[in-house]
């Protein structure tokens, strides 16, 4: 049998947050060479894991060990706004060295630090294209850059590095259909050690394995998500079926044992009576009685054993199921009257070129998909509107509450707990409402009180959401950017179901287009320069798709 080399090896990993909270106990896993897929749900651990695989992180026990060079993208990508595109590619220093010999300085250290790399701002440029960010030049800052584009660009990065193992940490969120499209065919050339954790189910059909962490431990499916899918649904099958099989031996015990007590307790009336009619003399009743009384324990200890063997045997079979709690998110039935103006926008021009020419008015419960591409300024349009960014010209005017859920969840403070956080944004609330809320979030007793700083993406999520919908005045508008980044599919499932059950006026900008089609949209609008109409069939007949052999030489060599 051919021995795979491990390029991943975690030993007896310990991880606890500075309030207590436990994530992984003597935790053990081994990661060879192809693409790996880590699932599991939110809170589950997949991003603490992955920041202790990458250092960002100590243990408080146990090694971590990585063989080669790793490259780590992180799900909450902080750039420096400041930095150029060339630094954040690692590049500024040979690029600077290339341009000084091409401006005649001769001097030693510039052929030093620029080696052989001689193409470096050719590669640099091939990588960018091959991206979709060929409009980002090498002298750009990052602060000029959407969210999605910085994602990107660290992604470009980590290419051009070409580390032997390569950790993703929910890549594709804030990314646009174009840039997804890449993102996958990268994944597909990837030739090293990948373990990408996502949520994302066409980005997980592309890996090889799927690791599924589930109350500290790793259990392991062959094959891409749709296998996984495959696989769990007969495991479940078939711990259902020993679920059925234990109750139904508990109960077969149940009886055996009432039964082995009738039979003695008429066993015992039988002595008594048959003392009573002298049918046996006193000795004998006595030495009977003692015999039925030892065998009664005996029987009475054996049934009662096979009972709560029988009983833990149900216990584990009923632990074999899944039974994963789901969040129960309800939004405030604020309806909104169907001629009602609910928000005006005129002439409105806004940073990085986008704009909203003429009058804009959204009217009654409608529902607006906002798509485009990365940096066409969505977020930028949804934070004007909450009056977060004043815009260069025009007007904006919200004539309902509203509320705005942001892409980067930064609107709560990381120091303090998820109850005080929602009591920020609900001072007249009492505690008991604020918990009764949260508990609907899957934030129940201590959970409750842990710091934010250390919630997950999923987990920051639910917070967010909680707080925003607790706050009063109630929304009529309610604006998201990004929501289905880092939840997991059955929090994606709640969600849709809650803003279907919506009754206010809804703007969602998204990339996904299967989760928009959800919501019952009723104008799908496009941003790109200006704010035009579109359908969902245009958004995804303008993705593109990439040749197959587009990454090879990125991914190789």
């Amino acid at each position: 049998m051919a021995h795979h080399p491990t390029f991943i090896t975690c030993s007896a990993l310990s991880f606890s947050w500075p309030d207590g909270t436990e994530v992984l106990d003597d935790f053990r896993l081994s990661i060879g060479p192809g693409r790996t897929g880590l699932v599991g749900l939110n809170g589950s651990g997949k991003s603490t894991l992955l920041k202790l695989i990458a250092g960002e992180l100590a243990p408080l026990d146990g090694t971590v060990k990585v063989t080669g060079e790793l490259g780590y993208l992180p799900q909450n990508l902080v750039l420096d706004t400041s930095q150029r595109v060339d630094g954040i590619l690692g590049i500024a220093g040979k690029r600077a060295a290339l341009h000084a010999i091409e401006a005649g300085d001769a001097a030693e250290e510039h052929f030093t630090v620029l080696g052989d790399d001689w193409d470096v701002e050719e590669r640099a440029r091939a990588v960018l294209d091959q991206l979709g960010l060929d409009h980002v030049g090498l002298d750009r800052t990052v602060g000029e850059l959407s969210g999605g584009e910085s994602v990107l660009l660290r992604l470009a990065a980590l290419l051009l590095a070409r580390p032997d193992v390569l950790l993703l940490d929910e890549p594709t969120n804030n990314l646009d259909l174009h840039a997804r499209a890449r993102l996958y065919e990268a994944v597909e050339r990837w030739s090293g050690v990948l373990v990408v954790v996502s949520h994302d189910r066409e980005l997980l059909e592309r890996v090889d394995q799927i690791a599924d962490l589930r109350d500290g431990e790793v259990a392991w499916y062959g094959g891409n998500w749709t296998a996984y899918e495959t696989a769990l649904a007969a495991e479940q099958e078939a711990a259902e079926r020993m679920v059925r099989v234990a109750e139904a031996d508990v109960q077969r015990q149940k009886r055996e044992l009432s039964e082995s007590q009738t039979k003695s307790a008429r066993r015992r009336r039988y002595g008594q009576k048959s003392f009573e009619n002298k049918v046996a003399s006193k000795l004998v009743a006595n030495s009977n009685k003692r015999d039925a009384q030892v065998t009664a324990g005996k029987q009475r200890t054996l049934h009662a054993e096979r009972l709560s063997e029988a009983r833990e045997r149900l216990d584990a079979a009923v632990e074999a199921v899944r039974d994963d709690d789901e969040i129960r998110v309800e939004l405030p039935r604020t309806s909104v009257p169907p001629g009602r103006e609910v928000l005006h926008l005129r002439d409105l021009e806004l940073r990085h070129g986008a704009r909203v020419d003429g009058p804009f008015e959204l009217r009654g419960p409608e529902r607006i998909a906002l798509v485009g591409r990365n940096g066409a300024g969505k977020t930028t349009l949804l934070r004007t509107i909450a009056g977060e960014l004043e815009p260069l010209a025009g007007e904006t005017d919200a004539r309902v509450p509203l509320r705005f859920l942001p892409q980067r969840l930064d609107v709560l403070d990381d120091g303090l707990s998820v109850v005080e956080n929602v009591a920020r944004f609900a001072p007249a609330a009492t505690a008991n409402a604020i918990r009764a809320r949260l508990a609907r979030f899957l934030f129940r007793g201590a959970r409750a009180d842990q710091p934010v700083g250390t919630l997950s993406g999923g987990e920051r999520f639910r917070a967010t959401l909680a707080a925003l919908l607790l706050a009063e005045p109630a929304p009529q508008l309610l604006m998201l950017d990004e929501p289905t980044n880092n939840l997991d599919m059955a929090s994606v499932r709640k969600l849709t179901a809650a803003l279907e059950a919506y009754e206010g006026a809804l703007i969602v900008a998204s990339h996904d287009v299967a989760f928009l089609e959800s919501l019952g949209i009723t104008r799908w609008l496009l941003l790109d320069g200006g704010l035009r109409p579109t359908t969902a069939e245009e958004i995804r007949e303008t993705a593109p798709s990439p040749r197959r052999s587009e990454f090879q030489d990125l991914m190789t060599g």
